[in-house]
């Protein structure tokens, strides 16, 4: 199998469900990569910036000093594949590390 050096291809199926914890309904939606699809907007965009994260569902380190801000109630998910991996991650907007984490991966949750 030839890898291309320009713009690896990421192979993903993934599902993003993002809850936005004021009551309102959860919203939902699916990526897929190589080749892009699913319904999240702008799969193809999406799956050029996946490409380029090394570990993009990495949860924040046990030790990590965070600032103690509160960005929102909101709330999300992503499941699913990634390069032959499995996927389980949890996102929220509790401190500044995971607004970080949340920002790092907006693309994919809010499209």
């Amino acid at each position: 199998m030839g890898a291309m050096h320009a713009a690896p291809a990421v192979i993903a199926a993934l599902t993003i469900v993002v809850s936005p914890g004021n009551g309102n309904p959860s919203k939902h939606w699916t990526l897929r990569c190589g080749p892009a699809g699913g319904t999240l907007p702008h799969a193809p965009r999406a799956c050029t910036r996946l490409a380029a994260l090394d570990d993009p569902f990495a949860p924040v380190p046990k030790n990590e000093a965070c600032t103690q801000i509160f960005g929102g109630p909101q709330t999300a998910r992503i499941t699913g594949r990634i390069r032959g991996r499995s996927v389980w991650a949890t996102f929220n907007l509790r401190n500044g590390c995971q607004i970080a984490r949340w920002r790092r991966l907006s693309f994919l949750l809010q499209p």
